[in-house]
């Protein structure tokens, strides 16, 4: 069984060994570059749609995660931390220069780690829903031991796992009708997926996960597409550390986790726009 590959880029991607792990990227259309990274447990495949939309003025890179889609499993457990290190040397490897990163969840807390390096030459940052903007607190710790331990339970082969990961994404992460073919595809890699999911949710409790004061210190522009519904990463509580950082908007779109791939058309449309209003 290896339902995962149907989430990511396709087979024909390009494989990358970075840091001792393989790598695929896909790379479409032409224009300026929009590197861009999945939510823990998707792939690549995710932003199929958006690809089509504006591959007519971008160059839409897109990347599977380790374990994830067609990447090969990494040396280390899955975090934030680890895939903007991971992004850092497949933008070196790409020659990649300039180049606008759409991030998604903990993509888009790996985007927003780059982006406070300076190192990278980035131009714009998009984080859709990203995670690390919101206190670590005792309630925090809680809600992610549960999630910890849910995802563990489909690391083990728990029967029961399969309907109650087919209803968390049905209801609460991909609600929309738009996301329903790729949701599908999420939902049947779940019990190969859960072992990352596991290892991706220890780390949202680690110190390190709490990004806020990096994100303070972005210099370039950071656009937050938000999707309305999302019960998982709280736009309400992210909005102090956001209203802190240096040059960064917000705009909401209904959804529950991923405004590009729920509202594709729309996202689209603000994204062209975004980038339309960036310094040459």
């Amino acid at each position: 069984m290896n339902a995962r590959v149907e989430t990511g880029v396709p087979e024909s991607a390009m494989r990358f060994d970075i840091d001792g792990t393989e790598l695929a990227v896909a790379r479409s259309g032409k224009g300026p570059a929009v590197v861009c990274l999945h939510a823990i447990a998707h792939g690549g495949r995710d932003f199929e749609v958006f690809a089509k939309l504006v591959g007519d003025r971008f160059e839409v890179i897109c990347i599977d995660w380790p374990g994830q889609g067609r990447s090969g499993a990494d040396r280390q457990s899955a975090s934030a931390a680890r895939y903007a290190e991971l992004l850092a040397h497949a933008l070196q490897a790409l020659g990649i220069e300039r180049p606008i990163l759409l991030g998604n969840s903990v993509g888009g807390a790996a985007a927003l780690i780059l982006a406070a390096r300076g190192d990278a030459n980035i131009r714009a940052v998009v984080a859709c829903d990203p995670g690390g903007l919101i206190e670590i607190d005792d309630t925090a710790r809680k809600a992610i031991a549960l999630m910890v331990k849910f995802f563990g339970a489909g690391e083990r082969g728990a029967g029961w796992f399969g309907l109650a990961f087919r209803a968390y994404y049905r209801f609460l992460v991909l609600p929309k009708r738009a996301a329903k073919v790729q949701r599908r595809r999420i939902v049947a890699a779940g019990y190969e997926n859960a072992r990352v999911l596991r290892e991706a949710w220890e780390s949202f409790a680690a110190p390190e996960a709490d990004i806020r004061a990096l994100a303070a210190t972005i210099d370039v522009p950071v656009w937050f597409a938000w999707a309305k519904g999302d019960r998982i990463v709280s736009l309400k509580q992210s909005r102090p550390a956001i209203d802190a950082m240096k040059n960064a908007r917000v705009t909401q779109f209904a959804g529950g986790h991923a405004p590009f791939l729920e509202q594709p058309r729309a996202f689209a449309k603000a994204f062209v726009k975004f980038v339309n209003s960036l310094p040459a």
